[in-house]
């Protein structure tokens, strides 16, 4: 299986190159960041940015639901971008996906965005809370924080790496970090960006590139 193997609050993990996180031993997906209709949403500001975003995120999402086998998806906030981006082409793609997947349990953690844009609709059958969203050991949240007494999976930094070659060549990169009693997951959506978290003592970065994930030095 492609992935970085890690062990969080003592559960085996993996960390996907498409920015996501498996859980084998409750067969869940965990993502962040979709922000689902983000591209639309600039187009309708006037900004000339290009369209199959959406479809290209929802098609990732149909190749790992099946390569794992997945029974259930957690997305730590930020599932629609805003408002405007409930579009018709956008409601109408979601329902073909949410039918071609129709027996997965999945649970929306509301994140910044999602008080904009809203609940998805209804009739999509997405479970939607407030963090922390208690499963396991973990607390599903959309922002990064502390809690006394679960393990904390986040989003919301749209975590990147910075990889200095030499002179003076560099890579930013996507990142998975983990640090004490947290852990925050990149952006799975296409078009999203990403905020530059630096090395620091105790905590671990894990770059994500050309399919694969590697662990950075300390």
């Amino acid at each position: 299986m492609p992935g970085h193997a890690v062990a969080w609050a003592r559960e085996a993990l993996v960390l996907l190159p498409e920015r996501a996180l498996w859980w084998p031993a409750r067969r869940t997906l965990l993502l962040a960041d979709l922000h689902l209709g983000k591209a639309a949403t600039f187009r309708a500001a006037g900004q000339p940015v290009p369209a199959g975003t959406t479809q290209r995120n929802l098609a990732r999402l149909d190749a790992l639901v099946a390569r794992h086998g997945a029974q259930a998806l957690v997305v730590l906030g930020d599932f629609l971008h805003a408002e405007t981006a409930r579009t018709p082409a956008l409601l109408d793609a979601l329902a073909g996906w949410r039918a071609r997947h129709a027996a997965l349990a999945i649970t929306l953690v509301r994140g910044n965005h999602d008080s904009h844009a809203g609940d998805p609709p209804p009739g999509l059958g997405i479970a939607v809370v407030d963090e922390p969203h208690l499963l396991g050991p973990f607390a599903c949240c959309h922002h990064p924080q502390r809690h006394a007494t679960h393990f904390v999976l986040a989003g919301h930094v749209h975590p990147a790496c910075v990889l200095q070659g030499p002179g003076r060549d560099r890579l930013r990169l996507p990142c998975f970090v983990a640090e004490a009693g947290q852990a925050w997951l990149p952006a799975f959506g296409e078009f999203t960006g990403g905020w530059r978290v630096d090395a620091v003592p105790q905590r671990r970065r894990y770059a994500v590139a050309d399919g694969q994930v590697w662990a950075l030095p300390p």
